[in-house]
């Protein structure tokens, strides 16, 4: 049976010690979806948007999250990233946004909540530009959809 590993023998949170695992090559993706009103989004892609080019702000936000994921999340480890990306693709016939990130290292431990915090935090500056057009955007399906190196093996959502 598989335990929480930020838990320790007390059911105190701790950081979790990766000192004694061996470092691997880590990669991790992850998606997030933003949809929003046929306004809002051909307001994006046409450039017309007062605030700037929204898909690069959000792009340059998240690869940034990805960087501090250890100073937001709790028990998250500092991690020497080798790769951040961050896209973002128009889904026209949906009026959403589809964001997927993409995190790698070679480290001792993976990189699944840098990934996560990419995505997340290049949604919510889309949000954050284009709230004054539209406040009910919706953001949603924050997941991880694959992960590999380590110890846990590779793992690709359904």
């Amino acid at each position: 049976m598989t335990t929480f590993t930020h838990i320790n023998s007390q059911g105190e949170a701790n950081m979790v010690d990766v000192s004694s695992k061996q470092e691997t090559v880590r990669e991790a993706r992850a998606e997030v979806i933003v949809t929003m009103s046929q306004k809002t989004l051909e307001m994006i892609l046409s450039g017309q948007h007062h605030k700037g080019d929204v898909f690069a702000t959000a792009r340059i936000a998240g690869i940034q999250a990805a960087k501090r994921t250890w100073e937001l999340i709790p028990l998250c480890h500092p991690l020497l990233l080798s790769k951040v990306e961050v896209n973002l693709t128009a889904l026209p016939e949906t009026n959403q946004v589809r964001i997927e990130s993409f995190c790698k290292l070679t480290g001792k431990t993976g990189v699944e909540m840098e990934a996560l915090t990419a995505a997340s935090v290049a949604a919510l500056t889309i949000y954050d530009m284009c709230k004054a057009i539209q406040k009910d955007m919706v953001i949603e399906q924050v997941r991880l959809l694959e992960k590999c190196g380590g110890k846990s093996g590779h793992f690709l959502a359904k």
